[in-house]
């Protein structure tokens, strides 16, 4: 049985399914000025872990008039090392003042020996590794007394040491720590593509139950040494075509989620923004139950059930390597 804390409830007010964007200094004075229509906006916990200031008063200013999403991308969940507990504190300082509706991190590691590195590594989906990462989210968990989303990454190796795929991964952690998800699809799609993996894979694997929010954003393409495609995730441009269509797919299967549009490099004007994120709102609209028709009267034939047509499976070419605690990707 897991604490109260990690049932369905939040301690701050849960937007409904529709469409966030990521906060950014640009785009304040006018979503202040001029509310936008969207459920809630999200920013990086780290950019905020101070103890006071205009950056904390202007975060207030948007709190009044938006439900909040706050993102971490420091507690190095996946990493070999314990805990920052400073770190913890500060997290819980954050989020008591400002009572978001998630609080989300990484499966990834960004620290060891006492060093934080600039990026969000992988890990190898082992026995081991699971057990590090639970003892990781049940001690945040229990710290901060709210629910955890763990987050996909996007990859760009994979490791020999791996025994598990990620979505069974990601399935018993949620398991074994009553964790939520944020369900990242275009971190699913660039990882499918980057190890020649179908991105649905992941979606089915992971339970659905467990899923409160959804992230799409763009990514940049190159090549690898071999001439193959090669993702990276940037969040430096409109959401790609394969991943609104995994989007739609995703919205079919488990149903409306609320969505985040990132965009956090070449950030356009708030109106190309709020476009690409009205398009992800009309998608969820697609998606939402509408009520039930009034019964038809029985007839003697029998119904048929037609299914949907989904995209073919999203494929691309594998890569691999071995597991190092320091190693580069």
């Amino acid at each position: 049985m897991h604490p109260a804390y990690l049932q369905p409830s939040r301690p701050g007010p849960r937007p409904p399914a529709r469409v966030g964007i990521g906060l950014k200094p640009q785009h304040v004075a006018a979503l202040l000025d001029r509310p936008a229509d969207l459920a809630f906006v999200e920013v990086h916990a780290e950019n905020y872990l101070v103890d006071g200031g205009p950056r904390l008063a202007q975060l207030a200013q948007i709190r009044a008039r938006y439900a909040l999403s706050i993102h971490g991308v420091g507690l190095s969940i996946g990493g070999p090392g314990p805990l920052d507990a400073a770190h913890l504190d500060r997290l819980d300082a954050l989020l008591r003042r400002f009572q978001p509706a998630w609080f989300s991190e990484h499966l990834a590691w960004s620290s060891h020996g006492g060093r934080y590195l600039a990026d969000l590594l992988p890990l190898p989906y082992n026995q081991a590794t699971l057990n590090r990462v639970c003892d990781h989210v049940d001690q945040v968990q229990e710290r901060l007394g709210r629910r955890l989303l763990l987050e996909n990454p996007s990859t760009y190796v994979e490791f020999a040491a791996s025994s598990m795929t990620e979505g069974a991964f990601l399935a018993e952690v949620v398991r074994r720590t009553g964790c939520g998800l944020l369900l990242d699809l275009t971190n699913a799609y660039i990882s499918a593509v980057n190890h020649g993996r179908d991105a649905w894979d992941l979606i089915q694997a992971v339970p659905a139950a467990a899923i409160d929010e959804l992230h799409l954003a763009g990514f940049a393409e190159d090549r690898d040494a071999a001439g193959a495609r090669l993702l990276i995730d940037t969040h430096g441009a409109p959401v790609a075509t394969a991943v609104w269509a995994l989007y739609r797919r995703t919205l079919a299967a488990i149903g409306p989620r609320p969505t985040l549009l990132e965009r956090d490099q070449a950030i356009p004007p708030l109106a190309e923004l709020l476009a690409e994120a009205a398009r992800a709102h009309a998608l969820l609209q697609a998606a939402t139950p509408g009520p039930a028709p009034a019964a038809a009267p029985a007839t003697p034939a029998s119904a048929t059930r037609v299914g949907h047509a989904v995209p073919a499976p999203l494929l691309g070419m594998a890569r691999t390597a071995a597991w190092a605690p320091g190693g580069s990707r």
